[in-house]
């Protein structure tokens, strides 16, 4: 019995039919380089030998009534992969749009919690002669790294490359715990949770003054409920809408060198430029700069070594008000110096510590309240939008034999911010996977073509 940690679980507790709190990433690849040519039922061989090592893909939620703690994980003994492998085709043309237009659909639909929460779809038809690839996993499960790592248990360097070293003991989840096993451990917790948060209470007693004090010296990242309003931040519901882009990841270097900045400087410029064209586009630039939830991953800093999700977040002002290119690679530099340090005040664990308090029914009541009542559009934005930015692998991958020729993730919205870009490196280049509220914001290809043109526009302005 493996017991999700509060993080994980506030994962859970805070998703709707309209807000579904999965991850996504559309993986193109090159059937040709399957050994003996691509066959559906040789991907299904391939990828059956590696979730039977893998145990977080046959793990489930089990949280009977007698459960007075967060939902634990437990092998599903009934596991059956066609419940979760799906083959289908992208319709004509099969075009970019086309298979954005599907994995729209299938990403706006929940996850089923009677299984293990993934989905593996496999997209024929393509325009182009290849195949796409669609996995999706409840945040529950994996955080971006996590994500990150699961995709190379099932790829490899080469098309036929050996199964994953996986200890033999690591390679089941724990059987059904019994009730006692439940209510004894949860009944623990309960009894240790005052003290837990009497340790937590002077460290954040102590910060908050500190954390603020900054803030208003303006030597801090920027205070939530202050970014602009705009067309992206609102209620949603459970319709999506997905784009994707692709720059070179020389060119981003060739830019953080020129600046002297770092690539996730380059990055947030990068998208900084494209939303300002798309915002002009759509008539609707606000005069002042937008704040993004940048999420960030504390794995090299966690002392915690329970729970898929370790991560933390920060905010950091886009400068969209601004024309000049280079003003926004400078602008965006410093306040990230500033953000970041802002940032470390924080203990990489407190998000994770704290949310072990979170309680279920009020979550689920909050969240189903604040969107009935559409409160999301009678307060202050919060912020405006989440960017991401995941490194991964700089050589190539194969994924069960077909080689990988684009990688796009797609990240999860919120209610009040109905835009997420996740950025994701692979191979030299610079994968870009937008996803929307489809009510807010309809069509994402124009924010899409705007990354190009936006990186283009960097390399101009770049220092000789």
């Amino acid at each position: 019995m493996q017991r999700l940690s509060g993080l994980d679980a506030s994962f859970l507790y805070l998703e709707t039919p309209a807000q579904v709190l999965h991850v996504c990433g559309l993986l193109t690849l090159d059937g040709s380089t399957v050994p003996g040519g691509y066959s559906f039922a040789e991907l299904q061989r391939r990828l059956a030998e590696r979730v039977a090592l893998i145990p977080e893909f046959r793990r489930k939620l089990h949280n009977p009534l007698w459960n007075l703690s967060h939902p634990v994980w437990v092998e599903d003994e009934d596991f059956d992969l066609d419940n979760h492998l799906h083959r289908i085709g992208v319709p004509a043309p099969g075009d970019d749009r086309e298979l954005a237009e599907l994995c729209a659909h299938i990403a706006g639909q929940q996850l089923d919690r009677a299984h293990p929460l993934w989905q593996f779809y496999v997209i024929e038809g393509l325009s182009n002669g290849g195949i796409a690839v669609l996995i999706k996993m409840h945040h529950a499960s994996i955080d971006g790294v996590g994500g990150a790592s699961l995709i190379t248990y099932l790829a490899g360097l080469e098309p036929e490359p050996p199964l994953p070293e996986i200890p033999r003991d690591k390679q089941h989840n724990s059987g059904l715990p019994t009730r006692v096993e439940i209510l004894r451990e949860s009944v623990e917790g309960l009894v240790h949770r005052p003290f837990e948060m009497a340790k937590l209470l002077p460290e954040l007693v102590e910060l908050v003054p500190r954390w603020l004090g900054k803030t208003l010296r303006g030597k801090g990242m920027p205070v939530p409920f202050t970014a602009p309003r705009t067309s992206l931040n609102g209620t949603i519901t459970g319709h999506r809408s997905v784009a994707y882009a692709q720059v070179d990841l020389a060119d981003v270097k060739r830019v953080k060198n020129a600046f002297g900045v770092t690539v996730n400087d380059v990055v947030l410029a990068l998208v900084s430029g494209a939303l300002r064209q798309f915002l002009l586009g759509r008539g609707e630039l606000p005069e002042d700069p937008l704040v993004a939830t940048v999420p960030v991953s504390v794995h090299e800093r966690t002392e915690r070594d329970h729970g898929s999700n370790k991560v933390s977040a920060f905010f950091a002002s886009l400068p969209t008000h601004l024309g000049d290119p280079a003003a926004r690679v400078f602008l965006l530099a410093e306040a990230n110096r500033l953000s970041k340090d802002h940032h470390y005040d924080i203990d990489a664990d407190m998000l994770a510590d704290w949310a072990q308090f979170s309680p279920a029914t009020a979550f689920g009541l909050g969240v189903r309240a604040y969107s009935s009542l559409r409160l999301a559009e009678r307060h202050p934005v919060v912020h405006n939008l989440i960017i991401s930015n995941v490194p991964g692998p700089p050589m190539p991958l194969y994924l069960l034999g077909a080689r990988v020729t684009g990688l796009y993730p797609l990240g999860p919205v919120f209610h009040g911010a109905g835009l997420n870009i996740t950025v994701f490196s692979y191979e030299g280049k610079v994968g870009v996977g937008l996803l929307g509220a489809k009510e807010l914001v309809k069509d994402l290809w124009p924010l899409a073509e705007a990354l190009p043109e936006a990186m283009t526009e960097l390399l101009k302005a770049s220092p000789a």
